[in-house]
């Protein structure tokens, strides 16, 4: 859109109403005289004609230099209004070009058999080609983008800039990842990129930056073959900040009924009794109308071990819409839910090993079935660790049969009882590191360096608490008490039903703002079962004494400890202890243990 206007127009117009009349009075009063040779009166009266200018208000006559003087003043006062031509539309844009370069991005159901990045990077190198450029008539207001490629993280691939050429290499240059997709990270990143707004403060006149606040309206072109967990809140947080506007440009890439055989699932338990007994679950999935069947393949140390063929039950639509693997295209615009099954193997090794599990056409599949449009996700792997019990030190200082039951009733690889002050001595010359969870009755061990809080290690604490932030905050006097509520999801409460429990002595207690600290079960009085983790140390701690309650004699109290040794010592343990799955993408943390060199 354009406007048309004059800067000066009341000048112009006074110069206007002065100069013209002056001009056209000038043409009035003159008197032009020229001697004229007649050879008849009859040509006289034309003659006579001018002497009748000195007569005022007379009709003007035809005159071109009079029509040449007009225009020229005309042009005069034209440029005297200095008139202004401004063009809205084709002011320099700010676009951002997100680009998804996750793993679904690898499907090959692009147009043309190409990839979806691939037409992706396509697609954005066309919307680079239309950018406005500055030219002789329109300078200073070129188009400006940034390229930023992103999965569940985000990289700036080329920084705002009007250079077309450095915008392609910035797009070509982006490859895929084997991770999953998150918007929220690359549109933080972008906004982080953006000029910040300025404002003058009234009172000082200095000019201010705004944390938050973006200079001017960009637009954002979002290149993905969707299914973004976060991008409806994202979007919405953006179009509500009051920073200007930001609409976002949705390019979908692929198609949503592309056909597709994935591993959705893949871990490995240990029996608990017997360890060398191996379960290795794998769970697949099929985004097609029609069943699949396909051939799982079980390897072990590269070797193949076990070989599986089943069926995966057809996507199912959304009830209304029915399709089938011919009308499949008329459908194309539903979201399906994909067919899902899995298969369990049943080993018996003691030894770890590096198992991988891969996904291969089945001899009875058709010779027409469709391909599978994404390969990546036809492989997966798990390092599996060798078979091995707990080692478990029970230190106490009065002795507590229900606990030593208890403990004596799991399957351990050794169960040693130390005294309090036996214990710190294992601490201070390094025997305690051969233990995978300790277990203390109403104590707590000492650090080798004399600080307050608990040494490195797994310890599951009864009737004591360390001080904070590893422990909870004494507020009160000891009273009565029952659990209120429990995070029965959690592995150390699985199973365990707190409703009978009734604590005599319950002391008043409450979680530092500082701490760290999980509560893991709720009562009357506070916290009454919880989590402290840290990269050297994590405890379960039950900061009441049982011995004041009901509970050693409930058969919750039991499954409690069980599931507490074996989460400390397996789940959450030193780490060749238990199998675990990462997704791509995150972050693998883990404790190695004392004394390790490589």
């Amino acid at each position: 859109m354009s406007n048309f206007s004059f800067l000066t127009p009341t000048i112009a117009g006074i110069a206007a109403a002065i100069a013209i009349p002056t001009l056209l009075i000038l043409y009035f009063l003159k008197l032009r005289r020229r001697t004229i040779d007649v050879s008849s009166t009859l040509l006289w009266k034309k003659a006579v004609q001018d002497l009748q200018a000195n007569a005022p208000f007379q009709r003007l006559r035809k005159n071109i230099l009079l029509l040449l003087q007009l225009l020229a003043l005309a042009a005069a006062l034209f440029a005297l209004a200095q008139p202004q031509f401004r063009d809205q539309g084709q002011i320099g844009v700010k676009r951002v070009i997100l680009i998804d370069r996750s793993a679904s991005m690898q499907a090959t159901d692009g147009t043309g058999g190409k990839s979806r990045l691939d037409e992706a990077k396509e697609r954005a190198i066309n919307l680079v080609d239309g950018m406005r450029e500055a030219s002789v008539f329109r300078p200073g207001k070129s188009d400006e983008a940034m390229v930023i490629s992103f999965d569940t993280s985000a990289a700036v691939a080329q920084n705002f800039t009007t250079d077309k050429a450095a915008l392609k290499r910035a797009i070509e240059s982006i490859q895929p990842s084997d991770a999953p997709s998150e918007l929220g990270e690359a549109m933080r990143l972008a906004r982080a990129n953006l000029p910040r707004r300025i404002l003058n403060d009234p009172t000082t006149g200095e000019r201010m930056e705004v944390e938050g606040l973006t200079a001017g309206s960009f637009e954002t072109h979002l290149f993905t073959d969707g299914r973004l967990p976060d991008a409806s809140e994202v979007i919405t947080q953006q179009a509500d900040d009051g920073s200007g506007r930001h609409p976002v440009s949705y390019e979908r890439v692929g198609t949503l009924d592309a056909v597709n055989v994935g591993i959705t699932g893949f871990s490995a338990e240990r029996d608990y009794d017997t360890p060398r007994n191996l379960s290795v679950f794998v769970g697949v999935q099929n985004t097609s109308r029609s069943p699949r069947t396909i051939e799982l393949e079980l390897l072990v140390d590269g070797a193949p071990e076990r070989v599986s063929e089943l069926t995966i039950p057809g996507a199912t639509a959304p009830e209304g819409v029915t399709a089938n693997i011919e009308g499949a295209a008329a459908a194309a615009n539903t979201i399906a839910t994909p067919g899902q099954t899995g298969v369990v193997f049943k080993l018996e090794r003691e030894e770890g090993g590096l198992f991988a599990v891969r996904i291969t056409p089945a001899p009875s599949s058709p010779s027409d079935e469709p391909p599978d449009a994404l390969s990546v996700d036809n492989r997966a792997w798990l390092v599996v660790p060798p078979a091995r019990r707990l080692a478990v030190a029970f230190v106490t200082g009065r002795g507590n049969l229900f606990m030593q039951s208890a403990l004596e009733g799991l399957p351990l690889a050794r169960l040693d009882g130390f005294t309090p002050d036996d214990f710190n001595a294992a601490i201070a010359d390094g025997r305690a590191a051969d233990y995978d969870v300790v277990v203390l009755d109403n104590v707590l061990p000492r650090r080798p360096d004399g600080e307050p809080g608990l040494p490195p290690g797994r310890f599951v604490i009864m009737g004591a608490a360390p001080p904070p932030p590893q422990g909870p905050n004494v507020t009160g006097e000891p009273g009565a008490a029952q659990f209120l509520d429990w995070a029965r999801s959690h592995p150390a409460m699985r199973a365990v039903n707190l409703d009978n429990v009734v604590i005599t002595e319950m002391p008043q207690l409450a979680v530092p703002e500082d701490s760290t600290l999980q509560v893991l079960a709720e009562t009357g009085r506070g916290p009454g079962v919880l989590e402290f983790a840290s990269a050297n140390t994590r405890a379960i701690i039950v900061p009441f004494d049982v011995m004041q309650s009901n509970w050693p004699v409930e058969i919750s109290f039991v499954l409690f400890t069980a599931a507490s040794v074996r989460y400390l010592g397996l789940d959450a343990g030193a780490g060749q202890a238990q199998a675990r799955s990462i997704k791509p993408g995150a972050v693998l943390t883990d404790r190695l243990p004392q004394g390790v060199q490589n």
